[in-house]
């Protein structure tokens, strides 16, 4: 299919639904990018896999109740995280022992909760892997204001998280409270993570967190592109996926986390100071 032929395709009427996962796939992978950040240059990517297998819970239980996905997947993710804070307090136990605990835990309840509603296989395959077709209308505003306010957040907060991310101490001795900035922090990887779970599903949620942002890593040494440059990877990779995923009947989700990874594997190869060829042949 020519990228002709897909513009087509978004313009039919009887295809609504394509317009609408091109939406969600874009804002998520922008809004991924943004955070993602902050999620790599803490070392948080396994936080990102536990706070995506957190939230499943709460999407199925909204699934099953017909209710709203975002906001089951929130009160999902953010009971976790308290309930991951309250057993770290126990010294004898690691907190990434707690972490593996409760995401295990929590995306098993999800799998029970949604094998009880009608059509359990293919229930469970949207969740897990993603679906472009069964995007209703009022998501699309959902998904549009919380990206708007992650984004804004993201922007106020800007300077307080990369004070605590470089120096923790340093940080408090200023002033901030670290404790409550990571609890904003872990807020926003969740409510990330729910927003992209119905077009790239909850197994893969985590590359869009992930590999942007390390892609952008990649590329420079300076803060600030690296923002600029992980929602921008994000988002051109999630409309080639789409896009390739549209013309050869492929998984939308796995496409998607291929482009993604295609676009990181160049990056290590050719990134400019940082990529394998570079150090070669500098």
């Amino acid at each position: 299919m020519s990228p002709v032929d897909f513009i087509a395709d978004l313009l039919n009427p009887d295809l609504s639904f394509l317009p609408k996962a091109l939406f969600i796939a874009v804002v998520s992978a922008i809004v991924c990018g943004v955070i993602g950040c902050h999620v790599v240059l803490r070392g948080m990517a396994f936080i990102g896999d536990a706070v995506a297998h957190a939230v499943f819970p709460g999407l199925a239980v909204a699934f099953v109740v017909s209710g709203n996905l975002v906001l089951g997947g929130t009160v999902a993710g953010i009971l976790t995280a308290l309930l991951i804070a309250v057993f770290s307090q126990n010294r004898r136990l690691r907190e990434d022992s707690v972490i593996g605990v409760f995401f295990v835990a929590a995306f098993a309840l999800g799998v029970v909760v949604i094998s009880r509603a009608p059509g359990y296989a293919g229930s469970l395959q949207q969740f897990l892997f993603g679906s472009i077709t069964g995007i209703p209308d009022r998501d699309l505003l959902v998904v549009g204001v919380t990206g708007l306010i992650l984004l804004l957040v993201a922007f106020l907060l800007h300077k307080e998280f990369v004070a605590v991310t470089l120096d923790r101490e340093m940080a408090r001795a200023i002033g901030l409270r670290a404790f409550w900035l990571d609890i904003v922090l872990y807020v926003m990887v969740t409510l990330a993570v729910v927003i992209s779970v119905q077009t790239i599903g909850n197994i893969l949620v985590l590359a869009l967190l992930v590999t942007p942002a390390s892609a952008a890593r990649l590329l420079t040494d300076r803060l600030g592109v690296m923002m600029l440059l992980a929602p921008v990877i994000g988002g051109l990779s999630a409309l080639l996926g789409l896009y390739v995923s549209w013309s050869w009947d492929l998984p939308v989700g796995g496409t998607i986390v291929l482009a993604l990874t295609a676009v990181f594997l160049l990056a290590w190869l050719f990134a400019p100071r940082h990529g394998l060829l570079a150090r070669y042949v500098f």
